[in-house]
């Protein structure tokens, strides 16, 4: 049988010397946003409006802590865009959305350049005109988040809208 001692001491060595540059690649990869993670979150609400006239519909989005979206006017053509897209819907007309207010917002290492941004929660209003009855628009939210380090791949989160039309 062969001494394992000098196997094993070589191994503790590798791994005391190795050991910073793992705990900082660790380190790096907690700080990042996970894969696949979702920055802004839609809860459908039940919603009624009057049938057969134009209505609103209120679709509310909540962002992460610490997190910025684009507004639906970002104020450079490099920055992409929060926007609604839905799906037709048999039984349902529905208007262009309407977004709110951006506030302005700026880095610390840019103070002089404002951007256009959603923090907190924000609301897209929706006018339709519906038929009487149950109704479920199906669609979806793109975004860029953003926080005060750096800006994230463009997300889709599917919405939902459900509502009854009397």
């Amino acid at each position: 049988m062969t001494d394992m001692k000098p196997m094993l001491a070589i191994a503790a060595l590798l791994a005391l010397t190795a050991s910073p540059a793992i705990t900082a690649s660790a380190q790096l990869n907690m700080n990042a946003p996970a894969k696949g993670k979702t920055y802004v979150t839609y809860a459908a609400e039940p919603q009624t409006v009057a049938a057969n006239k134009q209505a609103m519909l209120e679709l509310r989005f909540q962002i992460a802590s610490g997190y910025h979206v684009n507004s639906h006017t970002p104020k450079s053509d490099f920055l992409i865009p929060t926007a609604v897209t839905l799906q037709p819907t048999a039984g349902v007309k529905a208007g262009v959305p309407q977004y709110p207010h951006g506030v302005p917002y700026s880095f610390s290492f840019d103070p002089g350049t404002k951007l256009d941004v959603y923090a907190g929660s924000f609301t897209v209003k929706l006018p339709v005109v519906a038929g009487s009855g149950e109704h479920t628009l199906e669609g979806a939210l793109k975004y860029q988040a953003c926080d005060n380090a750096s800006c994230y791949p463009p997300r889709t989160v599917p919405i939902k809208v459900l509502f009854k039309a009397k």
